[in-house]
Order: structure tokens, then C-alpha cells, then sequence
């Protein structure tokens, strides 16, 4: 069994935000395969079923960003899932906006999100399905006045639309291809949508 995790904040007012893509993606993940509506579990909402030949739990966490590895452990601990079958979808500060990335292990690079996860797992060997929000300042992003929470904690413009919703899709199949092939093929086909040496 394999727990997909989609990482946002609860409540209307943050419901289109940057920070809250990984909802996007989990809503489509159930979307896709008709795994019917969330329920309340875990401190979180959940949805289960199958995802081609493998059962899959989604999890949108429901206690805040800062707290989303309490309802993680919980799901994991309930259904003895390992950090290695576990997908975290999040958004990315160090990606241009739009662009998907896959990652095995590591730190939390400053995201809060991740840093509960890593806290309350007692690990760092979960998967990653990063979307890139692009970060202010940086060339191609937004200006720099923006930085800080005002930025995650606000929605995307409406040009960036388009681009989000396909990012949106893309971060989808990475979760399919994940849970099918494993984490290193799928890191080598959707990585090498990007730059070469991200490729392994």
C-alpha cells in the first residue's frame, strides 16, 4: 500500500493558494481513479482505492502546514506504511513556476510542511513530488517585495493559471508512475523534462 500526501493549509481562504498545489494534485489523484469523496481520518481527509494495480491512501492533512507530519504518522503508523512507500506532493520555492520535479529523500529545504513530516516520521526517506511557484527575485519569479509566507499564503495570479492546471496533471502522473514503476524511473522520465543533470 502506498500513502500520497498532499500538502496545503484547510479552509476557503486559503483554498486557491501556492501553498496548497499539493491539494490540487491529491483532488485530481481522486478525480482520475473514482476514489469517491474524502473522509475525515487522521487529522486529515482521506481517500482510498486503487491506483492501476496498487491500493493507495490520499491524505490532505487538516492540521495546518506546520503540523501536516502528524496526520502523516498516524496514516503510516495505522497502516504500517514505510517512509519509502510514501508520496509527499508540495510546492516548491526553488522551481520556476509550472515545473515538476521528483525527489527521493532529503532535507526539508525550509518548508514547513516537510519539516513536520521529517519530525514526526523520525525520516527523511519519503518521495517528493515537487511543483515549482518560482520564488521572488529570482530571474523569471515574481518581484522580490513579495518574499515570505504573503507569497506562499497567496493565490496564483491568473495568467499563471493555464500553466498551474497542466503542472497540476503532470504532478499526477509522476504519482502514477511512482506507485507502477517505482521512484528511479520515474525520476528519469519527468526529470528529464528539465535540466540533464538532474537526471540519475
Amino acid at each position: 500500500m502506498w500513502l500520497v500526501v498532499g500538502l496545503g493549509n484547510p479552509g476557503k481562504k486559503y483554498e486557491r493558494n501556492r501553498h496548497n498545489v499539493g491539494f490540487f494534485v491529491a483532488d485530481e489523484l481522486a478525480r482520475r481513479h473514482h476514489l469517491g469523496s474524502f473522509r475525515d481520518r487522521f487529522g486529515g481527509q482521506a481517500a482510498s482505492g486503487m491506483v492501476g494495480l496498487d491500493k493507495v491512501l490520499l491524505l490532505k492533512p487538516m492540521e495546518y502546514m506546520n503540523h501536516s507530519g502528524f496526520a502523516v504518522q498516524r496514516a503510516a503508523q495505522y497502516h504500517d506504511i514505510e517512509p519509502e512507500k510514501i508520496v509527499v506532493i508540495h510546492d516548491e520555492l526553488d522551481l520556476d513556476v509550472a515545473r515538476v520535479k521528483l525527489k527521493a529523500g532529503g532535507g526539508h529545504g525550509g518548508h514547513n510542511g516537510l519539516r513536520s513530516i521529517i519530525d514526526q516520521l523520525g525520516s527523511r526517506d519519503f518521495v517528493r513530488v515537487r511543483i515549482g511557484i518560482g520564488k521572488p527575485g529570482r530571474p523569471g519569479g515574481p518581484p522580490a517585495p513579495e518574499r515570505g509566507a504573503g507569497y506562499v499564503l497567496s493565490d496564483f495570479p491568473a495568467a499563471q493559471l493555464p500553466a498551474i492546471e497542466e503542472a497540476v496533471a503532470t504532478a499526477a502522473a509522476a504519482v502514477e508512475s511512482i506507485v507502477a514503476r517505482g521512484i528511479r524511473a520515474s525520476m528519469n522520465e519527468f526529470n528529464a523534462r528539465g535540466t540533464a543533470d538532474e537526471v540519475v
